[in-house]
């Protein structure tokens, strides 16, 4: 049993490491010479990256959105972490997990959200680049908060008996 919670440890902290990753860099849409993310875009001038204002045709809610979104992922995940550490030594077995499993199904259906919208309104007629690491960590973060709030919710019932 503790070979198992380490490893949903260890995945819940991929998780969290990779959602820090998807939300702060700026890989979210990329082309040869400009690099976007949910903050800023990036611009190579003369071998230099610059940081300028994201392009006025952004649709400002939608991008609002998408930075909340990706936010709110990161904290929900975070605050799993801490609930699930707590509760394996102040809960009983029926009851542990079950906080935990509900902030990384938070924590999933946010950064879903979040790479969804992005995927939906933004770069839709671009044809010249392509969706960054960033983008597609969003992605498998997504598939990782979702396992793991599974394997939280199986968890407590395997306990509960």
């Amino acid at each position: 049993m503790l070979v198992l919670l380490a490893g949903i440890f260890l995945l819940h902290l991929t998780s969290i490491i990779l959602l820090l990753v998807a939300t702060i860099d700026n890989a979210w849409w990329m082309t040869k010479i400009v690099s976007t993310d949910v903050w800023a875009r990036w611009i190579l001038t003369n071998g230099t990256w610059s940081s300028n204002d994201l392009p006025s045709y952004y649709h400002q809610e939608y991008l609002q959105a998408v930075q909340a979104s990706s936010i709110l992922a990161c904290i929900f995940s975070s605050l799993g972490l801490f609930v699930f550490v707590g509760q394996l030594f102040t809960l009983s077995k029926g009851q542990r997990f079950t906080f935990s499993g509900i902030f990384q199904l938070l924590a999933c259906l946010c950064i879903m959200i979040a790479a969804s919208i992005y995927t939906d309104i933004f770069h839709k007629n671009e044809s010249d680049g392509w969706y960054g690491h960033s983008f597609i960590l969003a992605w498998i973060s997504f598939a990782f908060t979702f396992i793991s709030s599974i394997i939280y919710f199986v968890l407590r019932k395997k306990t509960a008996n």
